[in-house]
């Protein structure tokens, strides 16, 4: 983006993106790279430790290690992922607010990381709920193994979106 030219689109993202913390991201040498390297340990964690669970709930290598027990070790992971990917991504938002705001692969991983959420919860009030049922079971119950695969896609098009934002 050409930010010699002032920004333009609705107000509150050009007052968002030439806000103090919009102009010292963009200028500081350090600063910005600080940020969305965080921002990739971040969604690495997140994803990452989602991922392996997908694949538990799919049956992959399933016998390994309950699902219950897997998911006691790898929900902190996951917490502290989202928890270091949210605010970083906020502040990566903040130097390209009104182009990122019309940006169909920024906009589609937006849609997609909200649709992985409504999943997570799904998951967490049906299945999930009776997890100590069929934590060792070779072979989730069908709803489960639906719910890892649906998270396994919209997770990993999140991300291929994410990576897609410089391109489009």
């Amino acid at each position: 983006m050409d930010h010699d030219l002032a920004p333009a689109g609705p107000g509150w993202l050009v007052a968002l993106e030439t806000s103090g913390l919009g102009e010292s991201l963009r200028q500081s040498i350090w600063l910005y790279p600080l940020v969305e390297i965080t921002h990739i340990l971040g969604f690495a964690l997140l994803v990452g430790s989602i991922l392996a669970f997908d694949l538990r709930l799919i049956g992959v290598r399933a016998p390994l290690l309950p699902a219950d027990a897997l998911a006691r070790l790898l929900l902190p992971v996951a917490v502290t992922g989202f928890a270091l990917a949210v605010p970083t991504g906020l502040l990566l938002f903040t130097t390209e607010a009104t182009a990122l705001a019309g940006n169909p692969a920024f906009l589609a991983k937006l849609a997609l990381i909200g649709l992985a959420l409504l999943n997570i919860l799904a998951f967490h009030r049906l299945a999930g709920r009776r997890m100590a049922e069929w934590s060792l079971a070779d072979q989730p119950p069908p709803g489960a193994r639906f719910a890892g695969a649906a998270s396994l896609a919209l997770w990993v098009g999140a991300l291929a979106c994410g990576r897609l934002i410089a391109y489009l």
